[in-house]
């Protein structure tokens, strides 16, 4: 018995380094492409992330207050976009800047924010072209996001993406039910128990489509956001000259994170900006083009204000994103080498909010991962159905089912590299085919 968990070890030892190899393979070509794609967007757009600003408040209390609704297989503008944010505010949010800080240093939340200015301007050109390019099938529903828009460029390039989004949306799924049964498991809740539960109401709201999926969301978002700020806050201030410290942390090691402080001792200055901008890939999508499917299911026929919204939703993003990564500096949970990075923010919580506040962040983090499981899961589908024209859905649904309850009992860095390496292969060509339509339809995009 202690030889085959021996070599069981050995085994994810050998996996692990492997996808590490095959990750510093990547790491420099795709940074730069994915900081030189949103900076060649944003010249192209003429830096649509400033000069669309204005039009953000008369979206809210103009076009979709008062929108009309027109087929019953879509759904409200507003819905679209809470349903898209389902999938990045959620855990990545909360767990992605700790992560980011555990490997690249304190820097890495600086280039987490930072990237977010050339981001922005990647997913309006994605949420664009997802609803030019959407399509709508016999019976109304509509598909969209990139395994449409870059069939425009080639059907093989389309159907690249469209396969390995299938995997990445299951992956992420997965990697949420971990950190979830991960999180319980510290208050004696069985794995096997937490996945099931998370597996079968998954199961249960995307059975009822995307009417349910919009519900959900809508109803779910604005309380996470709230509540998540509200605790976060009041945590934050409880120690102001920590504070401090914290944000002189930040700014003293974004060029230079060499100095050994615990956990990142060695950390390059590379490090930390690959680190900061993996993570916030993985919390905003940008560059991805997945958060552009639940956009191109908005009943509008006006793409452009809907690819503005779906830009400033970052801003959610990242305010979850510093508030995370603050309390993880300000309390230095992060210098301790026995806490998994994916607990850090439960450690916060439970640790300096000892009466009511772990109790918050388990009702909290169930809300996050529970939305982003769903809107992902959705996602996933319809990847799945630009195969299939949505036939042999329910099937694919119980099979997102079983990846979550078996992501529930993953080894965690193993499975933070994998999906690391399925992220740059869907974002690689993904980015090369928006390069491609971006220049085809400049005046669009500007």
């Amino acid at each position: 018995m202690m030889g085959i968990k021996f070599i069981y070890e050995e085994t994810l030892v050998d996996l692990l380094s492997f996808c590490y190899s095959v990750d510093s393979f990547f790491a420099i070509p795709s940074t730069v492409l994915f900081f030189g794609v949103g900076l060649y967007l944003t010249i192209q757009s003429r830096f649509i992330q400033i000069r669309a600003f204005p039009q953000v408040f008369q979206f809210f209390s103009t076009g979709i207050k008062h929108h009309t609704k027109t087929n019953e297989k879509a759904i409200n503008p507003l819905r679209a976009l809470l349903t898209s944010m389902a999938t990045t505010i959620g855990m990545g949010t909360v767990v992605g800047p700790s992560v980011a800080i555990k490997v690249g240093g304190p820097g890495a939340l600086f280039w987490l924010i930072a990237f977010s200015l050339l981001g922005s301007a990647t997913k309006f050109t994605e949420v664009l072209f997802s609803m030019k390019f959407r399509t709508k099938l016999p019976d109304g529903t509509l598909l969209g996001g990139p395994s449409q828009y870059l069939k425009q460029v080639s059907p093989t390039l389309a159907y690249w993406y469209g396969g390995l989004t299938v995997i990445l949306f299951a992956g992420w799924s997965g990697l949420q039910a971990n950190t979830l049964a991960s999180i319980f498991a510290l208050e004696g809740v069985d794995k096997h128990i937490t996945g099931a539960v998370l597996a079968l109401i998954a199961l249960r709201v995307l059975m009822g489509g995307i009417k349910r999926v919009s519900d959900v969301a809508s109803k779910l978002v604005p309380i996470m956001f709230v509540g998540y700020v509200s605790f976060a806050c009041a945590i934050l201030l409880q120690d102001l000259p920590a504070l401090s410290q914290a944000f002189s942390l930040i700014f003293n090691h974004i060029l230079t994170p060499h100095a050994a402080l615990g956990g990142f001792a060695g950390a390059s200055v590379f490090t930390a900006l690959r680190f900061g901008v993996l993570r916030n890939i993985h919390i905003t999508e940008a560059g991805l083009g997945t958060s552009s499917v639940s956009h191109a299911m908005a009943d509008t026929d006006k793409g452009r204000d809907q690819a503005i919204l779906a830009m400033y939703s970052m801003a959610a993003d990242m305010v979850l994103a510093f508030l995370s990564g603050l309390l993880v500096l300000v309390t230095g949970v992060w210098l301790k080498e026995s806490t998994m990075s994916n607990t850090l923010v439960y450690q916060v919580f439970k640790d300096f909010s000892p009466v009511f506040g772990k109790w918050v962040l388990l009702l909290s983090i169930s809300l996050f991962i529970l939305t982003t499981v769903i809107g992902n899961s959705f996602n996933a589908s319809q990847s799945f159905a630009s195969f299939t024209q949505h036939k042999g859905m329910r099937w694919y649904y119980l099979f997102l089912s079983i990846t979550i309850f078996a992501g529930a009992l993953l080894y965690v860095p193993l499975a933070w590299a994998i999906m690391d390496i399925i992220m740059i292969m869907v974002a690689i060509p993904h980015l090369i085919g928006l390069l491609i339509l971006a220049r085809k339809y400049k005046e669009l995009v500007r």
